[in-house]
């Protein structure tokens, strides 16, 4: 079942992507609050490469209902469906390994992706081993 998600979207390069996570959770956080919704779940964020270099980037939370358009946060969802998910353990660079791995683990069991990858994070950027889970929806082949 999909879950309603407030989001900023944009568009950030690598170096940038933590001061864009930053500025899009805060103004999320605010919206919800002005509107009277909860967050329900961690932080996540959607990036799509681009052939033009860095990533479009929607970030934002889990919420107890759809949001109103409030100046750059809008509403969206996270999928439901079937997904592959694991653990990423480490610094937020090294985490595409867990990408591969799962797309690894999609086509070795005769699956193919159903859509874009997540990332939801579980602990704030200073940890020293922060905990990041990935997220892959997949289908039948």
């Amino acid at each position: 079942m999909a879950q309603p998600t407030a989001v900023v979207r944009g568009h950030a390069d690598v170096p940038d992507i933590g001061d864009f996570l930053g500025r899009a959770y805060g103004r999320v956080m605010a919206a919800a609050g002005e509107q009277g919704l909860d967050i329900t779940g961690a932080p996540f964020g959607y990036y799509r490469f681009t052939d033009k270099g860095g990533f479009d980037i929607e970030a934002g939370f889990p919420v107890s209902g759809p949001i109103l358009p409030s100046g750059d946060v809008e509403p969206s969802e996270l999928p439901g469906g079937t997904c592959a998910k694991t653990l990423h353990v480490g610094a937020y660079d090294q985490v595409s390994a867990a990408h591969e791995a799962l797309g690894k683990w999609v086509t070795d069991n005769g699956q193919v992706p159903s859509g874009d990858p997540w990332e939801c994070y579980l602990d704030g950027p200073d940890v020293p081993e922060p905990r990041t889970l990935v997220f892959l929806p997949y289908k039948a082949a």
